[in-house]
């Protein structure tokens, strides 16, 4: 049989800073959705006013 050789795992340069910095802002995904959509309606109002 052939002999298995083991290799060392590795990241590849890959450094995660995510978990090194917190902000003190955080927005949930619906109200950024909410924004969006709300500048959307905003936009669309003011094109067809004008």
């Amino acid at each position: 049989m052939a002999e298995q050789i083991s290799m060392p795992s590795s990241m590849g340069g890959l450094v995660r800073y995510f978990d090194d910095f917190k902000t003190k802002v955080e927005l949930s995904p619906n109200f950024v959705v909410g924004v969006i959509v709300a500048i959307v309606i905003l936009e669309y109002a003011f094109h067809n006013l004008i």
